[in-house]
């Protein structure tokens, strides 16, 4: 057996890391459009024949009341809305709409050709390469946080990265909320479940905003996500999630599960059908509520694995599900949101290739928001610290990508043709030399050495170099500057309600 090869050059180190400074990159590009216009209004019609015809079960009665005392038709928990009502509420919703962030430099624009990139929110683990996945603690999503915070191509903070275990269960959101607003000065994003927790992220937005309640419902600054229960249910914990949100002037966004052969026809056109009746019903009662409520239109279709029964993400169905899904939001004029998905179980190839037919799906289809859009992992059940960094450097080229072809005389470039002339280079030429250093997008995770040289610097792959960035990244971490004051008003405010007991548990 042949020794080991020796190392002829240093290991590669990150240095200063590259990044592009923050800020949303608008999309150039028309969105791809996978249906003809006949056939999205063939699945707007047979979704309002599902609303009018069948319904939606709505389980909370006040949201029942609402319904009805806008002319639904409400028969037990049956709410039947007919197609005029859901016109006159889509007639309301603001095609564009602005989210104040604590630096009002991030500040975020929705709709139009604007693109929002949410970090991933929600999963029950974490995991990293040294030590697997397993149930989080609050000091690790402090540190997931202050990296989002860290990576400029992440324009909001998408709610609680994971579950921190370590924390009461009914408690353990006021303790996450805080650290949104004291580990980073973006914009962040709620949690709506219930009415209690739903008015603490709004009372402690406005306090992090240095105004009140009633300023915040003429400055939105809060976005929550509400699943309805497909098929063709919205339940308690949700619907009064909603309902506060739209109260207060916040933004819903609606967005259905919907799994094509499990909780929606194995068609796509009938699990579109399904989505778009599903999300109709939520942006109606959001401006039953309010009139002129920003809200958003959730895609969010999907199939599955026939064989297991088992989530499948990043796939082609879900590639094409999430460009109708566009296509369907435009149709009523209300802004999009989709995802950045897979159902990889490692940060490995098929994590990549997935959350790439996701993130293009998305990107293509228009979406004016793009959740999960970094360190999503296992159909959702993780967030990766790794993949975290495989996401943002996805992002980071798809923002490039966006950037327009610049043609002018200078770039031409016919003279420094006429320099080099025939058989020469261009390595040297004056025109290369001005414009070398930002000629072409920078990585921050790719490797672009040769063979050789790769070999020669340790070979490390893409999940290890991510592992050491992201490290090096927390260690840089600096935590933007929170007026004492408002930090002592926020810290009382989670006394006192941990003191009362929290949100009671749904």
């Amino acid at each position: 057996m042949s020794e080991p090869r020796k190392r002829s050059r240093p290991a590669r180190t990150t240095g200063a890391l590259q990044q592009p400074p923050f800020g949303q990159v608008p999309r150039p590009y028309a969105p791809i459009a996978v249906l003809s216009d006949d056939h999205i209004a063939a699945i707007h019609a047979a979704a309002l024949r599902v609303l009018s015809e069948i319904g939606m079960s709505v389980l909370e009665p006040r949201a029942r009341d609402l319904f009805a005392r806008a002319g639904a038709t409400v028969t037990g928990e049956t709410v039947r809305l007919d197609p005029g009502l859901i016109a006159e509420c889509l007639s309301t919703v603001p095609q564009t709409f602005t989210l104040a962030a604590r630096n009002p430099l991030k500040s975020l624009r929705f709709g139009g050709n604007d693109c929002v990139f949410a970090s991933v929110g929600g999963p029950a683990y974490v995991m990293d390469n040294d030590h697997g996945r397993r149930n989080g603690t609050h000091a690790e999503m402090c540190d997931y946080l202050k990296l989002t915070h860290s990576l400029n191509v992440l324009h909001q903070i998408g709610g609680t990265p994971f579950e921190p275990m370590d924390l009461p269960a009914n408690t353990r959101y006021l303790d996450c909320f805080l650290a949104q607003i004291r580990l980073s000065d973006k914009n962040w994003q709620t949690e709506t479940l219930g009415r209690a927790r739903t008015l603490d992220g709004i009372e402690l937005a406005a306090i992090s905003l240095g105004c009140t309640v009633d300023d915040l419902a003429r400055r939105p600054a809060l976005l929550g996500i509400i699943n309805t229960n497909s098929p063709l249910q919205l339940d308690i914990p949700m619907a009064e999630g909603l309902v506060t949100m739209a109260e207060h002037g916040q933004v819903n966004v609606i967005t259905p599960f919907t799994l094509a052969g499990a909780m929606s026809p194995v068609t796509l056109a009938g699990a579109l059908v399904m989505q778009h009746a599903e999300a109709l019903a939520g942006i109606a009662l959001t401006q039953i509520v309010r009139p002129g409520v920003p809200v958003m239109y959730g895609g969010f279709t999907s199939n599955v694995d026939m064989r297991s029964g088992s989530p499948a993400f990043g796939t082609p169905e879900y590639t094409k599900a999430a460009q109708a899904s566009g296509q369907l939001a435009r149709h009523i004029g209300v802004p999009f949101r989709s995802s950045n998905v897979t159902a990889a179980n490692e940060v490995d190839a098929q994590a990549a290739y997935e959350s790439q037919m996701a993130l293009w799906g998305a990107l293509m289809g228009g979406a004016h928001l793009v959740e999960h859009a970094a360190g999503w992992l296992h159909g959702g059940l993780t967030a990766s610290f790794e993949k975290l960094i495989l996401d943002a450097e996805m992002l980071q080229m798809m923002q490039a990508y966006f950037t327009p072809i610049r043609v002018d005389e200078a770039s031409l470039a016919v003279d420094a043709i006429r320099d080099v002339g025939a058989g020469g280079h261009f390595f040297g030429a004056a025109h290369t030399m001005s414009r070398y250093e930002t000629a072409f997008y920078s990585p921050l995770l790719s490797n672009w050495d040769n063979h050789t040289t790769f070999i020669d610097r340790g070979g490390v792959q893409a999940r290890e170099r991510a592992n050491t960035i992201w490290k090096q990244m927390l260690a840089e971490y600096e935590a933007p500057a929170l007026d004492p004051a408002m930090d002592d008003a926020l810290t009382a405010y989670v006394t006192r309600r941990k003191a009362e007991g929290g949100a009671p548990m749904n």
